[in-house]
């Protein structure tokens, strides 16, 4: 589990994702190492132009129970305060 995750400061899902990377809203990037390499390449990459902080996490199983969903996630993000 990913204690940061917890709380409501966060978004989950690609389009979500990507939209808060690129309204500069992102702290942190979560990757599922099992998740779909073509859809998570954009994000890192958007990630690494806009020097935000990834975080790889071993499975979407175990992502999704720490962002407190029924299911998998392949990527999510903590957001600034």
């Amino acid at each position: 589990m990913i204690p940061e995750l917890n709380g409501s400061n966060k978004v989950v899902g690609a389009k979500q994702v990507r939209r808060a990377l690129r309204d500069g809203r992102a702290a942190r990037l979560y990757i599922a190492m099992d998740a779909d390499p073509r859809l998570l390449q954009p994000l890192v990459q958007e990630a690494v132009n806009r020097q935000v902080p990834i975080q790889q996490v071993s499975s979407m199983k175990e992502l999704g129970e720490s962002c407190g969903i029924a299911v998998g996630a392949a990527v999510a993000v903590l957001l600034r305060f």
